[in-house]
Formats: C-alpha cells, structure tokens, sequence
C-alpha cells in the first residue's frame, strides 16, 4: 500500500494490540482474543485507519484466529473506539486505481471479522464514527458504553459509508432505521447517536455504564457462548415495501436539505442502502468501493475534505491571537439588554463559564421577561436529561437583573445587544464607563456599525472589542471578533478566551462595516432583490442559487433574518462602502408596511407566497434569467471578497471561507466559498487572479 499513497503525510499508526483473556470467572472455560486499538497519543487523536493501521489489525486478527481462543474482540484506547479513515491521505490521491485500493483494503480486513467462523465482537467502549462504527458492524455482536457516541458522518463530507456500513447496516436495523442513520443523521449537521439511540435502533446489543464496561462486556461473550443470552435477528430481504419508503424518505431528506439540488454522495448511499436488500455481503461491499473510489477522485469530495479540515483547524487556533497569557480573568459577566438575543447571550454565558451574570434593561418588566425565557429554558434542560436539577439549581443562582446599571461596577466583561443605533450605544459605553473597572471589556454585538465609533470619547478605548454572535446564539458555531485602530491586546485576549469557553469558532476581524458575514451575505442578497426589483419574476430569481444546494432559498434567509435587519444593514453598508449596496424599494416598503416574511408557511408546511409582500414589489422592466441572476450574485461575492482582503479585513482567505461556512451555512459540498469561485472560473473572471492555489479543493 506504500505506492498507493505516495505523497500522503505520514501516517499515525493505530496498533492493534493482541491479549488472551480467559473467560472462566464467567462461566466459560474457553478464552478470549482481544485486540485493543491504541495509537499511542492523548485522547485528543483519536484512533484510526490508514494502510499501516489496517494492516495491523489484519495481523491481529490473524494471530487470534490462529490461536486458542474461542472468540474474538476489538475496543479501543480508553474513552476511544476509533474515528475511521484517516482522511489526511485523501486529497494526495491522484488515480483511481488507488482510491479503489483503499477501499478493497478496508473490505478485506474488515471481512476476517464478518466472516470469521469464531464470534466476533465489538467492544465499543467510547467514540466510533465512520469506518470505526464499521468495524463493529463487520462483527457479530456488539456492545456500547453509556457515554459513547457514534455515527456514520460520511454523507456530510462527500463521501459514503465505504467499508461495509451502507450494505451491513439495512440488513441489520432495517432499510428506514438505516436511512435515518446514514442519510438524515448525517444531513442534519452530522447528528450522532446516543447510547440509547443505538440500542433502541438495534445496531448495538447492550449498552454498559462506563465503570465496569470492559467486565461486563467479556460476561456478554460468555453468555452468548454459553447460550445463556440470545441475540435475535431480523430478515429484511423480503421487505421491498420497506426499502421502497426508506429510499423515498431518503430522496426527500436530501431534497429539503439541498433545495433539489442533485448531490452525489446521499444519493449514491441510497442507492446502496436499495441494493442491500438483494446484495450478497461482498457485492454490497464491491459496490461500496466503486461508488467510494468516484467519490474520492471527484473535486466535490476535496472541497468538503477542505471545508471540513478548515473547520476542525479554526476550531483549535485563532489567528492574529494574542498570547493567552495577556488575557484577564472573568469572574461576572454583566449583559446589557434582555430582548431576545441579549438573553440568549446570557444564557450561553451562564452555562459555559459557570460565573454570576447580570442582565439590564430600561424597566423590571423587560428585565423579568428575560430572566423569565432564561429560566424556562434551564428547566427545558432538566426536562430533557440534559442536566440535572441540581445543576440547574446552580444556574439559577448565578443570574439575576436589575435596572440599574450600577450592578456592572465589578464585573469583568460586559456585552450589549441593544437596539442597532449607534447613538444609544456611544451613549450606553459613556454611562457604562462611569461605573465599571478601567479592566473591565466592553463589548458589543452589532452587526454592521462601526465598533471604533462606539468607543470615541472614552477615556479606555482599548478595552472596547466587537463581538458578534448569530443567531441562534447556542447553535450557529461562529463568532466575529472584531479590533479597532484602539484595542489592545489585553482585551482581544481576554474576548478570545471567553469565545473559547462558549465553545465558538472565531474569526478576529478588522473593525469594518458589517465585518465578514454580515457584508457578504448582504452584497449577495442584494443582488437577488436587486433583480426582482428590476422586473425579474422573484420565482425566477429565488430559484438563482438552487442548483448549488443551499438549505433555504434567498427568498426564505431574507424571512430568517428578517427585512428589518436586512434593511438597515444595507443602509449603513450603502453610507460606508458606496452604491454598490442598493438600498431596495422593495425592502423600505416590507418595512414600513410591517411585513416580515414573503413566504408563509401552509397547513402541511410547504412555503406560499405572502399576498401582502407580493403587493409590495418594485414593478421594474428588465428582466434577468436565473442563470444570469445566480451569475451576477457570484460575481460579486468575488469582487466583495477581493475588496476584503485587499482592506485587510481578514488576514487570510481561508478566513472569509471559515466565516462563510460556519456563519451563513455555506454548503460543506462546495468546500470554501473562495475556491468554488475559483473552479467556477469566477475569481479569474471579474479580479483577474484566483483566491486560493489551484490544488485548494480540487483534483491535482
């Protein structure tokens, strides 16, 4: 396999480690072979499978075969199982051939296991994503600790279940268990199972609590060969109704997620997931390699694998950072505002920094509403398992409001989310600064104005930092961190520590109009209503971007985000960087006639158009062809971009493509949206130069 792989990075090799344990303190006079995969790092690598670590456990499970043992098992390093393939090599590959190779390795080994005439077990003793969850799925039984997650995420990176779980899984769980699985779960920003998720699904047969998982997992060996514990099996082979809907629940996941868009890798995992009904184990698994090997040599598998490493990169490094050590501690944080995403901030800060939070606004009977909302979502929390009453009890004793701002005089960090006018916020950090310590930062969440403007007249400027969340707080993974001519390290520190206790990705931004997402998003959709407003029939121009496979329509983000914001971005963005940002006729008129949504949704949730928005379009007389709408919108995501970089907004790239992704829900399928637009030939088209070189995201 050395040749196969020639010019990928060194590989980590998991070993797998080979000890008999005797069965006979469980009833059982024979023993058992366990192999222990273990690559020798901390828990923060975890195991898995290149060509040198396949080829270990093929020689383990070799040995054992070979030897006395009367069954064999596979777990892996403590709280571990393993994550798969190791996709470093992926984007190395330049031939089928190898790509094909790969796969038929994986089979191989993985079938000594499936095949093996002594039983074979999992002991899946902490996380098993992918080509891990495989491994135990080519075994006969399979056991799972109460705290371990697994799933099959490879539809979310371009890719599909290639070593047996496409073809193993329907034929275990049923047809629409293993769609929900292999299609919806991963879809659905790569869910994983809960222990239970996967006992009550039938791709685990026990679950075992952590303490004595490895004990009680060797007693289930003993019992199966005793035959003292029976594990029944379903035949699904004649179910051609079942795998019928499964397969038509699958199409319409994909639909929804994609906006019709045809995407290779779900679909072509339906079409596996179909021929497991009638498929023999090997030719599932020869259809597996040859649907795999496409995937791997196509340019949309290297623009998720791009996007995908991007993301896991950003998560562990910030750049342009100051060094951790400048930063101040934050014993209380104090929350200027207690609408709706003020108290979403305010909860997100109450979990995860487990310190007292304040939140303010103009009256009690705000303030109350707030800590009310806060309130009724700790008790959600309880409700669903997701925390104890006890720890609850501790949240609701770290927050409290008042009205009067004094409360602030000794916090350490201080956010607003007041309304967006930068009157009212100048005003608030004045007051503000009148009442906290010179250390303590003041931050703000504004979406598109001028953080600088914010801290003119005070007399510390330097601890003034934006920080922009999205909404909603506790879901969207991104966060804007945005310095003025003025902040100083400590404070930039002191933000970026607090971002990662909130478990975000940030981006550190130049102090710009709208910062990355914001101007981005709008230039974008204002090409789109700019051409409605031209006398585009808005069906034609909503359609623009389907083909890309957006999660929602233009037409449906503007109801997202509403047309309020929308309009008052685009107005502050129209002041400071020209007429290029259109402020829309349509849009004033949406606003001033309250609406606030242009489609509606119907009894069975399909989307209809608001009459009371279609009333309020601009009646224009040019009208564009979708492919013209979508070219146009494209081309000025390019030359917005290229602005950016050139203004220093973001250091790199590689930023804008982080923001996009992880802020605006850029298809992980497209990787980045820097190098679409350079395999679109975009970026050559309209700045005369691509953003990223040409192997970013493609084939070499």
């Amino acid at each position: 396999m050395a040749e196969v792989l020639a010019g990928a990075p060194d590989e980590v090799v998991t070993k797998a480690i080979l000890q008999l344990v005797s069965l006979q303190p469980f009833g059982n006079s024979g023993k058992l072979a366990l192999i222990t995969l273990d690559n020798g790092l901390d828990y923060n690598r975890p195991n898995t499978f290149g060509a040198a670590s396949l080829a270990s456990l093929a020689s383990a499970i070799d040995e054992a075969q070979k030897s006395e043992a009367v069954a064999i098992a596979v777990t892996g390093k403590p709280f571990i199982f393993a994550a798969g393939a190791d996709l470093s090599a992926m984007s190395f590959l330049k031939d089928k051939s190898q790509a094909i190779a790969i796969g038929d390795l994986g089979h191989e080994v993985f079938l000594k296991l499936y095949e093996s005439k002594k039983p074979t077990f999992a002991f899946i003793n902490g996380l098993a994503l992918g080509g891990g969850l495989e491994v135990g799925l080519n075994c006969h039984y399979r056991t799972l600790s109460s705290t371990a997650f697994t799933a099959l995420p490879e539809c979310f990176l371009g890719l599909v279940p290639g070593w047996g779980g496409a073809t193993l899984l329907p034929k275990l769980i049923g047809p629409e268990n293993a769609v929900q699985v292999i299609i919806v779960n991963a879809l659905n920003n790569n869910t994983m199972m809960k222990a239970k998720d996967a006992l009550s699904l039938g791709v685990v047969d026990a679950v075992y609590q952590p303490v004595d998982f490895l004990e009680n997992s060797v007693k289930f060996v003993a019992d199966i060969l005793n035959g003292t514990k029976k594990i029944e099996r379903k035949d699904y082979s004649k179910d051609s109704a079942g795998f019928e809907k499964a397969v038509s629940i699958g199409k319409a996941a994909v639909a929804k997620k994609y906006s019709g868009a045809q995407i290779p890798s779900p679909l072509a995992a339906l079409e596996l997931i179909k021929s497991a009904q009638s498929n023999s184990v090997r030719d599932g698994f020869a259809a597996e390699t040859k649907v795999l090997a496409d995937l791997v040599m196509s340019d949309s598998l290297r623009a998720s694998l791009y996007a995908f490493n991007l993301i896991q990169k950003k998560r562990k490094k910030v750049e342009g950072a100051p060094k951790p050590a400048v930063a101040r501690k934050v014993s209380k944080v104090g929350v200027v505002g207690a609408g709706l995403m003020a108290a979403q901030l305010a909860l997100l800060m109450l979990r995860n920094l487990k310190v007292p939070v304040v939140i303010t606004d103009l009256d009690q009977e705000r303030v109350d509403k707030g800590l009310s909302w806060i309130k009724n979502e700790i008790q959600k929390l309880v409700d669903k398992k997701r925390d104890s009453p006890e720890g609850a009890a501790r949240l609701l004793s770290n927050i409290s409001g008042s009205v009067d701002q004094k409360v602030f005089a000794n916090a350490d960090f201080v956010i607003e989310a007041i309304f967006e006018e930068l009157s009212l916020k100048q005003k608030l950090f004045k007051d503000l600064e009148l009442i906290i310590t010179p250390e303590c930062v003041l931050a703000t969440n504004t979406s598109s104005l001028s953080v600088e403007a914010m801290s003119e007249g005070l007399k510390h400027p330097e601890r003034v930092v934006g920080f922009h969340f999205f909404n909603p707080v506790a879901v969207m993974p991104l966060l804007e961190v945005a310095r003025t001519s003025k902040t100083d390290d400590a404070t930039t520190a002191t933000a970026i520590n607090v971002g990662k206790e909130l478990k975000k990705t940030m981006v550190i931004v130049k102090d710009a109009p709208a910062f990355v997402v914001n101007r981005l998003l709008t230039r974008f959709m204002g090409e789109v209503t700019d051409a409605i407003d031209e006398g585009t029939p808005y069906e034609v121009a909503d359609a623009a971007m389907a083909p890309l496979g957006f999660p929602m329509s233009s037409l449906e983000l503007l109801g997202l985000v509403g047309p309020g914001v929308a309009l008052h971005v685009a107005q502050t963005l129209n002041k400071n960087l020209g007429p290029r940002y259109k402020v829309s006729p349509t849009m004033q008129r949406f606003v001033k006639e309250s609406v606030k949504t242009f489609y509606i949704k119907d009894a069975n949730g399909a989307n209809t158009v608001n009459p009371a928005a279609l009333a309020l379009l601009e009646k224009g007389n040019s009208p564009s062809t979708s492919d013209q709408v979508r070219r146009r919108a494209l081309e000025a995501l390019a030359l917005e971009a290229k602005m950016m970089l050139d203004e220093k907004v973001v250091a790199t790239p590689q930023e804008i493509d982080i923001c996009m992704l992880l802020g605006s829900g850029w298809p992980m399928h497209l990787g980045g949206i820097l190098p679409y637009l350079d395999r679109e030939g975009i970026s050559e088209a309209v700045c005369g130069s691509r953003f990223h070189p040409p192997a970013v995201a493609s084939l070499p």
